[in-house]
């Protein structure tokens, strides 16, 4: 309900009676047609969701991407039967919530919640396809990117991930070393360089430290998480699932689980025998669909 006045003439010279009246009409006839400041999606109480969050750093992303939800066109411009469908309600707490600055990281491969949700992770940046960008904006896919410097800066250079962020900065950018060492093998202020150095090249781009790093192959130590405090990462991040060329490896069971993080990669054709990016992850959303689960976005639940 819009605050603004609705008369686009000039002021009325009716007598002060007449226009209180008018004002006590107007009054009565928006109480009885039940117009509230509610910004639900038309979904009604659902007591047994997830609160949304309420800060302003979450849920903007989060509700431009429900109000802008893809079409079933789009997905089967890809390849894809149907749209995922819609994400939950982000939780009202984050897992990085009242972590204060220079802590060591929490240490994240699984999202605890009863949905059945998954979150998807591309790391490195190699390959730069554009069909990718296509793909994401039609989909609207949300997902997190963890980026290498000198790979990424390879070719087309992050110009091409800067597209790839979406609507309201949907996808956002986040560490993942300066050159892709194991770092378990470096010393600590070796490690500082590796993980300081890449959070200053993204802050001098993006405006703002990254808070979620992914270590190389998943190693490290307590260095590692130091260093990382250090310099304001909130969350270190590994993974339960890896993407494969026409499915998924699962590191329990042979199934997802709600709360799965995904591990993918920006791969090409010489990579994966052939296959484009675009049709691995087709491939990986129709098996995510197939298994009931939808797609959700990391950041707000980190």
């Amino acid at each position: 309900m819009s605050a603004r006045s609705t008369s686009a003439g000039p002021r009325s010279a009716r007598p002060a009676s007449a226009r209180a009246a008018a004002v006590t009409s107007l009054l009565l006839a928006l109480l009885l047609s039940g117009c509230s400041g509610s910004s639900g999606g038309g979904k009604g109480s659902a007591p047994a969701s997830p609160a949304p969050r309420t800060d302003t750093a979450a849920s903007p992303s989060a509700s431009s991407a429900r109000e802008s939800a893809p079409d079933a066109a789009a997905y089967r411009r890809w390849g894809l039967d149907k749209p995922l469908a819609a994400p939950p309600a982000p939780p009202s707490a984050k897992l990085t919530d009242g972590l204060k600055p220079g802590a060591a990281p929490k240490v994240i491969r699984h999202v605890p919640t009863n949905e059945k949700v998954v979150f998807l992770t591309f790391d490195d940046g190699a390959e730069k396809d554009p069909e990718f960008v296509k793909m994401t904006k039609d989909l609207k896919l949300p997902f997190t990117m963890f980026l290498t410097d000198d790979i990424a800066r390879a070719g087309t250079g992050y110009g091409y991930f800067e597209q790839l962020r979406g609507e309201g900065n949907r996808n956002t950018i986040n560490n993942h070393t300066l050159s892709h060492p194991n770092l378990r093998t470096l010393s600590a202020d070796a490690q500082r360089r590796e993980i300081c150095g890449q959070q200053d090249v993204l802050e001098k781009r993006y405006g703002g430290k990254p808070p979620l790093f992914r270590p190389p192959y998943g190693n490290y130590n307590d260095a590692t998480l130091a260093a990382a405090g250090g310099c304001g990462v909130k969350a270190l991040l590994l993974w339960e699932v890896t993407m494969q060329i026409n499915d998924m490896r699962y590191a329990q069971g042979d199934k997802l689980r709600p709360g799965d993080i995904v591990l993918a990669h920006f791969r090409g054709p010489s990579e994966l025998k052939g296959t484009t990016m675009t049709k691995m992850v087709a491939n990986m959303l129709r098996s995510i669909e197939r298994q009931g689960f939808t797609v959700a976005r990391l950041e707000d639940y980190v």
